[in-house]
């Protein structure tokens, strides 16, 4: 499952405020207007689509904006959730059987966790099991760097396009040296479609493409655990021992204080105050 990531609009939110921040307290209300140029946005917004239209093909584009849609959603998986799941399935295993997995499915959303459940239940290899499972991580690789790819390409061609309307602009200026007094407002114009390329580069696309790197990150590090977690369920490992070996992907921090000891110590609590 996921959830909404409020830190992505916000963080982008922020960026342009400080940038509103520092037109306004050296121009003022008035100074906003000069920052507006429809021809520099044109140049810039068009010029990267058409770049993006000749670097990708038509899958690839169609892929862009559920992957801009990612950037704004987060993972609600937790390890610690999943150590203590794969310990419950363990003691549910040595307990009735592999086979009485089947029935803790219904309260499993994860499709990776199921079909990895599903493949001990079965009887496969853990050799073949691993195996099945980490395939699933090379193709989700895979298609999470050609999505991530189409961000950080429009991160590369936005400035790019800055430059060229930049460019256009002094051209257009040098053929007016016979008047002076236009120089300057043609000199403003040509340097804002560089501001514009610059900044959806540095505080949309690249910023947009670093969270999808981290996500996938996330991602793989969490079905890690699950893979090594269906193995010792599989396995009849101790429970206990499952415990400490799936630990071993928590940070230190995280090992100091459990959920279960902060579980076991409310149970007393309560049964204190019942008595």
């Amino acid at each position: 499952m996921s959830k909404r990531d409020f830190l992505t609009p916000i963080g982008i939110t922020l960026g342009f405020i400080m940038v509103m921040f520092g037109i306004l307290t050296n121009a003022g209300l008035d100074g906003i207007a000069s920052f507006i140029q429809v021809s520099s946005i044109v140049i810039v917004l068009g010029g990267l689509v058409a770049a993006l239209l000749v670097n990708f093909n038509v899958s690839e584009i169609k892929l862009t904006f559920r992957v801009v849609k990612e950037a704004f959603k987060k993972s609600d998986m937790n390890i610690r959730e999943l150590i203590q799941l794969f310990v419950r399935l363990s003691e549910r295993a040595r307990r009735e059987g592999l086979l009485a997995l089947e029935a803790e499915l219904d309260e499993v959303e994860d499709p990776y966790i199921k079909k990895g459940i599903l493949l001990a239940v079965d009887g496969i290899e853990p050799e073949v099991i691993n195996d099945i499972l980490h395939a699933e991580i090379t193709a989700l690789e895979e298609r999470h760097y050609k999505g991530r790819t189409i961000i950080e390409k429009a991160g590369e061609f936005a400035p790019a396009w800055g430059m060229i309307g930049t460019l256009i602009g002094l051209v257009l200026m040098l053929q007016s040296l016979t008047d002076p007094e236009t120089l300057g407002p043609k000199m403003a114009v040509a340097l804002l479609t560089t501001l514009y390329g610059t900044l959806l580069a540095n505080l949309v696309f690249l910023p947009m493409a670093g969270k999808l790197a981290n996500k996938t990150d996330e991602e793989i590090f969490a079905k890690q655990v699950i893979i090594e977690g269906v193995i010792g369920v599989q396995s009849g490992q101790n429970p206990k021992i499952l415990e400490e070996k799936l630990s071993a992907f928590l940070s230190e921090e995280d090992r100091l204080v459990p959920e279960k000891f902060e579980d076991e110590e409310e149970q007393v609590k309560e049964a204190a105050n019942e008595a």
